[in-house]
């Protein structure tokens, strides 16, 4: 029922700063400003890709002013679309779901998926603005990894049989990738952290189930290397040891601060087929 991963919503303390930040390092546009009295927040959506980054600011007290309070700047929630909003709030079937001005803010615990926070939106095809193609996965934090994802097929009506086991040694995490469709990135991925002493594992045992990350898609990845570096900004990159720096690294993270409060994963095109079931679609440098 889930078409594709559309859009990222951040809760900071200042949207200006988070807003000018994505817009220098990535290219986004401003593109609407509004307020969504379901959270308490006044929003400023920006276009980036073909999807969509929502900077959420409180402006009274609410939902994201207590995410704020607790947390700082963060990833708030994650943004996935589907064909019809009226059947999915139907086929939820949750009196706590708020759908407004179209749009279903849904909460994790309401559908029994922790640490889950959802907006979800009508399909809408867009041109690509900035430098990444597209948005396709969000990543959530889960005790039981097995059993959250469980719920995703069974909340969202996804083909289990499409989704990708993944594990990490590098990284310390197991889970499963819930691609929404076949042959298309687009998924939630939900991964027990393994390893407590770890990047993660610290920032797991501090905050619990929650939303981790996201990732997308970039033909443009040398070009934002070269441009993080010069702002001396936070960044990690994934390059073979035996490829030059002036071609393209399979991958980078930006670091949260570098995005005004959320992590941000690119890979280059086709990169992420290697671990989503399909290591032969990846083009090689």
């Amino acid at each position: 029922m889930l078409l594709e991963i559309d859009r990222v919503q951040l809760a900071v303390p200042d949207a200006a700063s988070a807003v000018s930040r994505w817009q220098s390092i990535l290219g986004a546009e401003i593109s609407a400003k509004d307020e969504i009295a379901c959270l308490g927040a006044s929003r400023t959506s920006l276009r980036l890709g073909s999807g969509l980054i929502e900077v959420l600011e409180p402006d009274g007290s609410g939902l994201v002013a207590d995410a704020v309070a607790s947390r700082g700047a963060h990833m708030f929630a994650a943004g996935a679309s589907c064909a019809d909003i009226d059947q999915l709030q139907k086929s939820l079937n949750v009196d706590n779901i708020v759908n407004e001005g179209g749009q279903l803010f849904i909460d994790g615990e309401d559908i029994g998926i922790k640490g889950l926070r959802v907006v979800v939106s009508k399909h809408e095809e867009r041109s690509q603005v900035g430098d990444i193609d597209f948005l396709y996965e969000a990543t959530l934090l889960a005790q039981n990894s097995g059993d959250e994802t469980a719920r995703f097929a069974e909340v969202f009506s996804l083909d289990a049989q499409e989704f990708v086991e993944i594990d990490s040694p590098n990284f310390g995490y197991s889970g499963t990738l819930t691609l929404f469709r076949k042959d298309l990135l687009h998924r939630f991925e939900v991964i027990t952290p393994l390893v407590p002493g770890n990047t993660m594992g610290r920032f797991f045992t501090r905050t619990g189930p929650c939303l981790y990350m996201a990732y997308a898609e970039t033909s443009d990845i040398l070009t934002i290397e070269e441009r993080v570096k010069e702002r001396g900004e936070g960044i990690t990159l994934d390059r073979p040891d035996d490829r030059s720096d002036r071609l393209p690294a399979d991958g980078l993270w930006l670091h949260p601060k570098t995005l005004g409060g959320v992590m941000l994963g690119l890979s280059r095109p086709t990169m992420a087929w290697r671990w989503s079931g399909h290591p032969e679609r990846v083009e090689e440098i």
